[in-house]
């Protein structure tokens, strides 16, 4: 499964969407309501336990986590 793919699932599973198929990998999760601060601790959770990667206080921002298109970016890079 990609990484986008699991990503994806993740939110769907474990947060409100309401309309799953027209959640675009681009959208806010944030401005969305599909996610709160405490639902970034979640997937941070998840793609440091899933990934093997380590997330720094300093690295959670919406640049790096608020759509799915651009937490795939950020685990490919952290993954390097």
């Amino acid at each position: 499964m990609s990484i986008q793919a699991d990503v994806r699932q993740f939110i769907v599973k474990n947060f409100y969407v309401a309309d799953p198929a027209g959640l675009a990998d681009d959208a806010s999760l944030l401005d969305k309501g599909v996610i709160d601060s405490t639902g970034v601790l979640e997937v941070v959770a998840h793609l440091e336990s899933t990934y093997g990667i380590k997330v720094d206080d300093a690295e959670l921002l919406p640049e790096n986590l608020d759509s799915i298109a651009r937490i795939t970016a950020f685990v490919e890079k952290k993954k390097g």
